[in-house]
């Protein structure tokens, strides 16, 4: 069994496109597969399968279900902000270690792959006193980082991946994902962050319409989760 976390340099950068798109490519491969996305902001319960969850669901081929969202993504909430404040707009709060021990059970009875979805970037807050690097740092498991290629997007990438390695966490590769009409070439930018990426493998990704489709990009990336 294997584990890896899916982060990015910022929110909207792709980590669920990216994530869906293993999951297929795995199971297209034939190779068991399971994936979390522990915490949800943005979450609309009228229509839960246009959700982050629900799309990893679909991919799973698995019904979206209440009980399924329940496994795959127990913290929910309906505003689209960062976790603390969506928590506190409903009155609640993430239990830090309550999410560590709800990802290791994961990690634990897992066959094959467990992709773990984060929320937003390395540096969102979860609750008062924790992020998301405090979470994959507690985990202890390999980053997938996402980042764009839009104006600003090497120093987010590279800040993201500073953030990693400050806590010597692993990171298996690093994807540059298009960003739609962005000023800045796709191959520059993912050129410019290679050079500073150190033995950090990195991808590009074009804009894709859909996960659905195989694309040699992600048959790349999980041939690279595969020296893990």
């Amino acid at each position: 069994m294997s584990a890896f976390f899916v982060t990015a340099s910022g929110t909207e950068i792709g980590k669920t496109f990216v994530t869906a798109a293993l999951i297929r490519e795995l199971r297209r491969r034939g190779r068991p597969v399971a994936a979390l996305k522990p915490v949800a902001s943005g979450f609309d319960p009228a229509h839960p399968e246009d959700s982050d969850a629900g799309m990893l669901l679909a991919a799973l081929g698995e019904m979206a279900t209440p009980a399924a969202f329940d496994l795959i993504a127990p913290w929910r909430f309906h505003a689209p902000l960062s976790p603390d404040m969506a928590a506190r707009r409903e009155g609640r709060v993430i239990d830090f270690a309550a999410l560590v021990g709800h990802s290791r059970q994961a990690i634990a009875t897992a066959t094959g792959t467990l992709l773990i979805e984060g929320v937003g970037g390395v540096m969102v807050p979860l609750d008062d006193g924790h992020t998301v690097l405090d979470w994959i740092d507690a985990l202890r498991i390999p980053a997938i980082v996402l980042g764009g290629s839009y104006l600003g997007a090497i120093s987010h990438a590279l800040t993201a991946l500073d953030a990693l390695r400050s806590r010597s966490l692993a990171v298996a590769a690093l994807v540059v994902n298009e960003t739609p009409q962005s000023t800045v070439a796709l191959d520059e930018t993912a050129a410019t962050i290679a050079r500073f990426a150190g033995e950090t493998p990195v991808v590009t990704l074009p804009r894709l319409a859909h996960a659905t489709a195989p694309h040699p990009v992600i048959g790349k990336l999980t041939e690279l989760l595969d020296r893990f």
